[in-house]
C-alpha cells in the first residue's frame, strides 16, 4: 500500500511540473517566435530562411511582371514541403533543393540552390500533379 501512495504522489507531482513546463515552452516560443525543427524538412526550410535569398535572373523577370510576389517565395519556404527524392543533396558546394507548396490556390515548384552564404532561388514553376 505504501508503494501505491508514493507512486501516486510521484505521478501527480510530475503531471503538474509537466503542465507547467508545457505552459513555459508555449510562452517562450510565442513571445520569441523559436520553435523547434526536428524533422529533416523543417530544417532545410530553417536553414534556407536563415540565409540572405537572391533570386535568378528568370525568377526577378517573374517578380518584375508580377506574376509572383516575395510574399507568396518566403510562404511556400515556410510551409512548404521539400522532395528530397528530387534534390541534389550530395553536392559538396551548393545543394539544390526542389520544394512544393501552394500560395493563393496556385501549387507551385521552387528550384533552390543553398549554399553556405547565401540561397539562391532558381526557378519558380507550377506544380505538376
Amino acid at each position: 500500500m505504501a508503494f501505491i501512495k508514493r507512486l501516486g504522489f510521484y505521478l501527480f507531482g510530475m503531471s503538474i511540473g509537466l503542465v507547467f513546463l508545457a505552459m513555459f515552452f508555449k510562452k517562450k516560443s510565442a513571445e520569441t517566435g523559436v520553435y523547434f525543427c526536428y524533422l529533416p524538412n523543417c530544417r532545410t526550410l530553417k536553414d534556407i530562411r536563415s540565409k540572405p535569398f537572391y533570386y535568378s535572373d528568370e525568377v526577378q523577370t517573374m517578380l518584375a511582371n508580377k506574376r509572383i510576389d516575395t510574399l507568396a517565395i518566403r510562404y511556400i519556404l515556410t510551409e512548404g514541403d521539400v522532395d528530397f527524392g528530387s534534390s541534389d543533396t550530395k553536392s559538396a558546394n551548393c545543394k539544390t533543393y526542389i520544394v512544393e507548396g501552394s500560395y493563393d490556390a496556385k501549387e507551385l515548384t521552387l528550384q533552390v540552390k543553398n549554399c553556405k552564404d547565401k540561397a539562391t532561388i532558381e526557378s519558380i514553376e507550377p506544380t505538376v500533379q
